[in-house]
Formats: structure tokens, sequence, C-alpha cells
């Protein structure tokens, strides 16, 4: 019997949706494993570019020391050694870096420095400006030389020794000028929040002088002779200038340079009010001019703040408070004081220094600590 034709016209037409179906779900999975593909090649990708930022982060960054030249640094600096004083370890270590420090000078003039960081007592001294061993430096392997801008001679040896050296002001600082340096060792330590807070410290501390010092007028601004060591050698450089003005007096020796004698003639033609003894050089190791050496001298008897004993002795915190440092505020402060308690009778001094030893130091002094910063001739013994 015949197949009848509908019937196979029928069956045909099934076969027909069944390629298509066929067709469709091929078509379907051709679709989703490219999408897979190109999903895992982008995640590759992703993967490997990951890979490659981490490898290629810099190894170096570029600073501009104190002396306006550019220095590459490692990006992470892990060891130091520091070849000079002007507070450079104190920057240091209020910046949260102590134990970076692997050489410096002898702190030992520095005994309340030396409560809050022992270590320093046994750290080698490689020598300090011009006077270094380049042999020593090598083999402590510093990342970074902090050496002064005064030292050309020991720091080119140092970069001649493949060494970095980055510098700071030292004597040379202007009150600007540290707040720059801080700025500066805030990038080489990579502790740009802490160099922040402390020039915020800075800030509104000198605005508060400035705030104080408005009412006073010319005719009562005393005239300051600024003796370093011994009675007839002082200073008027920018510093010297600075530590004075910024108090409210009138340096005497103004444009006489830093560590420069004068004649006792000079200094009895000044006649000042007041004369402040730094405590940072000696005419003998550990032993400062005090003031009841100062009245006996036959040079200075006639000199109106000899008369009327207006002689005050630089105090020493961690470090000396009359020099460029992180503490030169305090010292600023304390000068402000002494020439003016009625002027800045709102300073309380001991707050402050607690105030600025807890917050950079993390150290809490106590009032006997404190009264021992105004005794410097033992605390540099």
């Amino acid at each position: 019997m015949p197949v009848p034709s509908g019937g196979i016209g029928l069956s045909s037409q099934g076969q027909k949706q069944d390629s298509n179906g066929e067709k469709n779900m091929n078509r379907y999975i051709k679709y989703y494993l490219a999408a897979a593909v190109i999903m895992a090649c982008l995640l590759i990708q992703a993967g490997c570019g990951t890979q490659t930022a981490v490898k290629t982060a810099p190894a170096e960054k570029t600073v501009v020391d104190m002396s306006g030249k550019t220095v590459k640094v490692p990006a992470e600096v892990n060891k130091i050694v520091v070849t000079c004083y002007g507070g450079a370890t104190n920057e240091i270590v209020v910046l949260g870096a102590a134990d970076k420090i692997v050489g410096q000078p002898s702190q030992e003039n520095f005994p309340h420095l030396l409560k809050f960081e022992p270590q320093f007592k046994n750290i080698p001294d490689a020598g300090s400006f011009d006077n270094i061993s380049v042999e020593e430096i090598i083999r402590l392997k510093p990342d970074v030389v902090i050496a002064s801008v005064t030292s050309p001679k020991g720091n080119k040896k140092l970069e001649d020794a493949g060494i970095p050296v980055v510098t700071v002001l030292t004597g040379r600082a202007t009150i600007d000028g540290l707040k720059k340096e801080f700025k500066m060792m805030g990038e080489v330590l990579n502790k740009e929040n802490e160099a922040n807070t402390l020039i915020g410290f800075w800030d509104s501390r000198l605005k508060m002088l400035k705030d104080e010092a408005a009412g006073l007028t010319a005719d009562k601004q005393k005239k300051v002779y600024y003796m370093l060591g011994i009675p007839l050698r002082t200073d008027g450089s920018a510093w010297g200038q600075d530590f004075i003005t910024t108090a409210g007096g009138i340096n005497v020796a103004r444009g006489v340079d830093n560590a420069n004698q004068v004649s006792a003639e000079q200094v009895l033609q000044w006649n000042p009010d007041v004369i402040i003894m730094s405590s940072n050089i000696g005419p003998t190791k550990n032993h400062f001019i005090m003031a009841d050496e100062l009245k006996n001298n036959a040079q200075m008897t006639n000199i109106n703040a000899v008369k009327n004993n207006q002689l005050y002795q630089c105090p020493i915190g961690a470090f000396w408070w009359d020099r460029p440092s992180p503490e030169s505020i305090l010292g600023i402060m304390w000068l402000a004081r002494t020439l003016y308690p009625d002027t800045f009778a709102n300073i309380n001094l001991a707050r402050e220094t607690g105030e600025f030893f807890k917050t950079f130091y993390h150290y809490s002094l106590t009032d006997q600590e404190f009264k021992a910063f105004f005794n410097p001739q033992s605390a540099g013994e």
C-alpha cells in the first residue's frame, strides 16, 4: 500500500524543526563560550596589570634638600646616618623615625633626649660636618645621610662614594627655613602627616606670640645681647635675629655672623638691657659661662644688663632651646616670657612644653624634669 503523501509531508517538516532547534542551541553555546573566553581574558589581563603595577612601583623618589639640590633617595628609607647637629636628630625623632638612625654624632650633651631614646647611647659615631669617616659610614650601609649645608667637603666625599646626601640648614636656619625643612624631612621619611602636625604647632604658637606682642611699642622693646658660650662671641645672623625679634626683643648684634667675636668696646656701646647666654658652645667641654662669672668679668661690669642682673641662661630640653631645632619654638616662648613677663603672661611654658613632649616625643615630662631644663650646666655634664 502506498504511503500517504500527507504523512510523508508531516514527517519531513518535523525533521526540519529539529534541525533548526539544534542550530539555535549551537549558536547560543557559541555565544556563551565566546563570552566566557572574553571574560577570562579580561580577568587575566586585570591580574597581569596588578602584577605589573607591583613590579614597577618606584624604588626611588626625589626630594629638594635645603641647599636647593634635587636628591634621589630610596622610596622607603630604613637606615639613616646623621653627620651634623642643628637639631637633625631631633627632627627624625619627632617625626617618628628614631629607630631608623644607625649612626650619628654623640648625644651625650642631651641627657633628656637619652631618657626616651636610650638606644642612642650605643649608636656608632662616624663624625660630623666635614670631619667624618667615610669608611665607617659605608660600613653602616645607610639609605641616606642627613648632613649640614655648612659641610660641603664631607658631603662631597659621601656623594662620591655613591651615598645619597640630604642637607639641612643647621646654624643657617631661619624660622621659615626650619618649617620648610620639617616638610622636606617628612617627604624623605614618608612622615608627611607628622611634619604637618609639627608645622601646625609652630604656626599656632607663632600667631599667639605675634598677637600678644602687638601692644609692644618701640620704646618698650628691650635690647638683647645673645652670648654664645664666651662673653665676646655672639650671633647676629638670620637665626639670632629671628630668635630674638620673634620674642619681641632687639638683637643689638644684628648683622654679625653666627659665632663671630666682637670687642668689649662694641658690647659696651650697644649697652644691652638683657644678656641671654647660649649653652651650646663653651670655652671648654661641658663648661659654660654662667651668670656669676659674667658679673665678675671686668669687660662686662658697666653694661646695663650686668648692673641690673638681667642675665639669663638659655634652657636645654632634648636639644638646645636657643638653636635651630623642632624645640626652638619653646625657646622663643621662654624668651618672650623672660623679656616681657606681663605682656606674655598667658604663656604657660610648663604646659606648652609638656604638650610638645607628649605629642612629638611621646614622653610625659615630670615637673622635676621640666625644671632641670633651666639648669643647663648640669644638663650638659
